[in-house]
C-alpha cells in the first residue's frame, strides 16, 4: 500500500469528521461552514497547501473511489462531497453525535 494510502486511511480512522479540502474550493468553503454552524469538531486538511496532497487525492480515489473535494468522512464512513453533506442536513446532527464530533 502506498504512503500516501496509508496516510490517507489513519486520518479517516483517527478523527471522527475529516473534510479533505482545497483551500480555494467554494464547495469546500460551504461543507466547512456548515460543519462549524452544527458545532462540529473536524479535521480538515486542505490539499493544495501540502507536499503530498496530490499524492493523498490520488489515494483518496483508491478508498472511496471519489477524487473530488471535498471529500467528507463522518465516523470512518465515506458520505460523498458537498451536495452529499447538504443532503444529509436534517441526520447530521445525530450522526456528529455518533461520531463523537458534538
Amino acid at each position: 500500500m502506498s504512503s500516501a494510502k496509508v496516510k490517507a486511511q489513519q486520518i479517516i480512522d483517527e478523527n471522527g469528521v475529516v473534510v479533505f479540502s482545497k483551500s480555494y474550493c467554494p464547495y469546500c468553503k460551504a461543507s466547512k461552514s456548515l460543519l462549524s454552524e452544527l458545532g462540529a469538531k473536524y479535521y480538515a486538511l486542505e490539499l493544495d497547501t501540502i507536499d503530498d496532497g496530490a499524492d493523498l487525492q490520488n489515494a483518496l480515489e483508491e478508498i472511496s473511489g471519489q477524487r473530488t473535494v471535498p471529500n467528507i468522512y463522518i465516523a470512518k464512513k465515506h458520505i460523498g462531497g458537498n451536495s452529499d453533506l447538504q443532503g444529509i442536513k436534517k441526520d447530521l446532527p445525530a450522526l456528529l453525535k455518533d461520531a463523537g464530533a458534538l
